[in-house]
């Protein structure tokens, strides 16, 4: 079982959905199953609507989860199994408030005790040093909350985690988490494997990323990319890296986020993109639509500079400018024309009616069609929205 384990508490940062990538794809190339579990033990701290937002991402990426379930679900079986080592005398009641132990409490007799519990003051459950290089910690607050130390180690043991993929900072809490285990009963060994930190990343949210108009794939085949200096393509899909991919061919030096090169991903998979399917991204259904966007990904990367480009094609045009006579005049041409199915045909057509020949025709008309002095060729563009030209002319 390998696991994805959110917290609740702010949007996914890219680092968490780097993790979530490596631990799916690790499940799906070893056969196991793939848990989702929401770290929500640190109540006051939960923003509502959060868990469902990281699951609504993890679907966009298609990352198929066999389980999920919140850690408060678990809250009894994490007191049930805080008490059990208390009764076996490997963990005990402390009354410091502080969080270290000042002393004394692990000798607590039962008198002490039943007093501690008759003043209703407060105490935690601690469990005992497993060596001397370990301090005591504390494994229950007083609200009757695990730690999140003994949470995750619960859970992880009950649900049979052993193979964790996660963030080189967690490392320093293994051994408290092996131990919890152990003296659980748990016996089954752990493998762990720690990603080097992302540099340059620190306010990058996955929401933000499709806000400025990234697409899953893309983002995916960085993250992938980002970790893996042996991959044998630059842009690539989520199915076929599972055939290749080696979790150990990651790099061990912490790695930059380069959104330079993201773009350039964005840019190769929009062009993969099936056109219909591209064009609804703009409020179509067409394929025409589609190949009409590709057209602008000489100059532009996401979506967003995507829309720019296209859904000016399908406004209301502004004759006011400088050209806007030439322009009202076309438009009237064009309303009363016959369908041309090349633009030399229209342009024709247009000069025998009106006079306009050369840049008189061509920029008011550019402009007329595409709302913009530039651009792709009016060639290239003509052929793909001449079906919605009363439209796009008026």
């Amino acid at each position: 079982m390998l696991r994805f384990a959110p917290s609740p508490t702010a949007d996914m940062h890219i680092g968490d959905l780097r993790i979530a990538i490596l631990n799916y794809l690790v499940s799906q190339q070893k056969n196991d199953q793939f848990l989702v579990r929401i770290e929500d033990s640190n109540t006051s701290r939960n923003i509502e609507g959060k868990d469902t937002e990281i699951m609504m991402i993890l679907e966009k990426f298609a990352l198929k989860h066999d389980a999920v379930y919140h850690q408060t679900e678990h809250l009894n079986l994490h007191q049930t199994l805080a008490i059990r080592l208390l009764k076996e005398k490997k963990a005990f009641i402390c009354k410091c408030p502080t969080n270290e132990c000042s002393g004394g409490c692990e000798n607590l007799t039962q008198e002490e005790y039943a007093t501690l519990k008759k003043s209703a003051k407060p105490f935690v459950i601690r469990i005992k040093n497993p060596n001397k290089n370990m301090d005591t910690f504390t494994i229950l607050k007083t609200d009757g909350i695990p730690s999140l130390n003994f949470a995750v180690a619960c859970d992880d043991m009950l649900s049979d985690v052993t193979f964790i993929i996660q963030e080189e900072k967690y490392r320093i809490e293994i051994e408290k988490h092996n131990y919890i285990k152990k003296v659980l009963g748990y016996e089954k060994e752990t493998q762990y494997k720690h990603l080097p930190s992302l540099l340059n990343a620190d306010n990058i949210s996955v929401k933000s990323l499709f806000e400025d108009g990234f697409i899953p794939d893309a983002i995916l085949n960085y993250l992938l990319l980002l970790d893996n200096k042996k991959a044998p393509k630059e842009v690539f899909t989520l199915p076929q890296s599972i055939e290749w991919f080696d979790i150990e061919n990651i790099s061990k030096s912490a790695v930059k986020f380069d959104i330079e090169k993201l773009r350039f991903i964005n840019r190769e998979h929009l062009k993969m993109m099936d056109d219909k399917q591209l064009s609804t991204l703009f409020g179509f259904a067409d394929a025409d639509i589609g190949k009409l966007a590709k057209l602008y990904l000489k100059e532009c990367s996401t979506i967003n500079e995507l829309q720019e480009k296209v859904l000016p094609i399908f406004k209301a045009k502004d004759f006011s400018g400088e050209l806007g006579e030439s322009m009202k005049i076309i438009e009237n041409i064009i309303f009363d024309a016959p369908a041309f199915k090349t633009l030399d045909a229209l342009n024709q057509h247009i000069t025998n009616e009106s006079g306009l020949k050369g840049e008189n025709l061509l920029n008011p008309l550019r402009q007329l069609l595409t709302n913009t002095g530039d651009g792709p060729e009016l060639s290239e563009i003509y052929p793909l929205i001449k079906s919605y030209l009363l439209e796009v002319a008026s």
